[in-house]
This record gives structure tokens, sequence and C-alpha cells, in this order.
């Protein structure tokens, strides 16, 4: 073969291998912004509660958010007005795929389905949460919504 043809055999693969790089880091680098977005975006299926206090009675909340506090504190996302109430007395979370609930330490124990939590516990639907002697009803529809923004409260009447 002449040098000219080898040169240009040369160029031509210097070049397709270029391409192929930079092809390649493209794909991944759609990969992670897809990825990303994903992560951003992702959903917390609704919990519902049905809240049994002595003193307001039976009321309904619905949470789109990850975490929902429970207690006596104006603060909490779940306000219970019962002297036997911690301050910030028990944490429904979602992480791992679950709604799990935890006790905060709270003074008078929490209990799920009669049982005193000790540690993160799994809830599932038809489940009872005891806070002094207020009793919440959980309820998990399996529907996805999109993680609330800050500023909404993420409840229903």
């Amino acid at each position: 073969m002449s040098g000219p043809v080898v040169l240009l055999l040369r160029v031509l693969l210097a070049l397709s291998l270029y391409a192929f790089l930079g092809l390649a880091l493209w794909m991944l680098w759609q990969d992670v912004r897809q990825t990303a977005r994903k992560a951003t975006t992702r959903s917390v299926p609704a919990i519902r509660l049905e809240i049994q206090n002595e003193e307001q009675g039976i009321s309904h909340q619905a949470f789109t958010q990850p975490e929902v506090m429970l207690g006596r504190d104006p603060g909490c996302d779940v306000r219970l007005s019962d002297p036997l109430v911690s301050a910030r007395h028990a944490l429904l979370s979602f992480h791992h795929g679950q709604w799990w609930l935890d006790d905060l330490g709270s003074s008078n124990g929490t209990r799920l389905n009669h049982e005193k939590v000790c540690t993160a516990t799994v809830l599932t639907t038809g489940d009872e949460i005891e806070c002094g002697r207020a009793r919440v009803l959980v309820s998990l529809t399996g529907e996805s919504m999109p993680r609330i923004s800050a500023g909404d409260d993420g409840q229903d009447g």
C-alpha cells in the first residue's frame, strides 16, 4: 500500500474511535440526567389517617409528604390535643418503599395494634396507632403522588 492510503486509513480509524467515545459519553450523560430527574420527582404513596380523639372527635387527613409527625405540638402534621400525648410523640415516614411508624421517645409510649412500639415498624392498611387516648387508623392507598412542594401542607380536610 502507498503512504497516502495508509495515512487516510489511520485518520479514518482515529475519527471513528473519537466518534464512538463521544457517542458513549453522550449516552452516559443522558442516563445520568434521566436518573437525576427520576430521583428529584420520586413519588410518595398517599397515606390516609382517620384520627379518633375524645376531645376533637373523628377527622380524616391525607398526606403525600415523606414524613408525618404526630403529637401535641402545634407544628406537628397531626395535632393530638390529649394530655397523655407528648409534644412530638411519633413519626410516620416513607422510605425503602414502605411506610414506617417510630416512637420518638414519648412519655407514655406508642402502640401499634395494641402492641408497644420499641423500634421502627412497617405499617399496613388497617393498622391502629394509639398515642395516649387518641387512635389513628391507617389506610395506604397505593397511589403514587408526586412529592409536594415545601409550601403545601399535604392535608385534606
